[in-house]
């Protein structure tokens, strides 16, 4: 697969290991050793498809990186830390990361999770009409599986590539109630080892993005002790 991917990481040793991996998957490396240097690169090389951002780094850290490019763009973001605790990963899921590795972890999970967010962000340019066929409409919402768009009341809504695939998942099956261990598994097509908010966090992104009221949602609702459901 031919991509670029940004690796942001001020140990230069873990840089490397990285592009190594990636590159002999086919993928095309650019390195930035700090937060300043990620965002300068990121603007000026137009091809990026993917960043993996470790969080703890000088200058700016990659939470704030993290909330810097979700303000203007939905690329896939990875990002690395070797803090293990959830409240962690709620903070790094919060600021708008797709996903979450915590050092060290295995190279070969690294690419595999790559492989996964690419697939996800990789869109398919198809005519209007080959489009609207599939599309789902649910009161002001318009959900394009093939074009990757969402549309409230006419206007663009700018979710990641995993925001996207919860609410089709979710959209696409109204009336159904999810729990978080099934959304976990269709989404990321991981099984679930631990609990953990994940999920939770996303949900969250996603209600304040669709919902003219994220804390009294009208669509997403909530099924308490069971799970997730659009309702239609």
């Amino acid at each position: 697969m031919d991509a670029t991917i940004l690796v942001v990481d001020d140990d230069r040793e873990i840089a490397e290991l990285i592009e190594i991996y990636l590159a002999n998957e086919g993928y095309t490396i650019i390195k930035a050793y700090d937060g300043v240097e990620c965002l300068s690169k990121l603007s000026e090389n137009k091809e990026i498809k993917m960043i993996i951002l470790d969080i703890m780094m000088p200058n700016m850290d990659g939470l704030e990186v993290c909330r810097t490019i979700r303000a203007e763009s939905n690329i896939p973001i990875l990002m690395l830390s070797a803090k293990a605790e959830d409240m962690d990963k709620i903070i790094g899921f919060g600021t708008g990361a797709d996903d979450y590795l915590t050092k060290p972890f295995n190279p070969l999970e690294l690419v595999a999770r790559v492989k996964s967010q690419l697939k996800r962000y990789t869109k398919i340019q198809v005519g209007e009409e080959e489009q609207s066929k599939d599309e789902l409409t649910i009161h002001d919402l318009v959900i394009n599986k093939v074009a990757h768009t969402v549309k409230k009341k006419g206007m663009n809504v700018a979710l990641t590539p995993i925001e996207f695939d919860i609410l089709y998942l979710l959209a696409s099956n109204k009336g159904r109630v999810y729990s978080t261990d099934e959304i976990f598994e269709k989404v990321w097509n991981e099984k679930v080892y631990e609990v953990n908010n994940t999920v939770m966090v996303h949900i969250r992104r996603l209600r304040e993005k669709i919902e003219d009221d994220a804390k009294n949602p009208r669509l997403l609702k909530t099924v308490w002790g069971v799970g997730y459901k659009i309702e239609g």
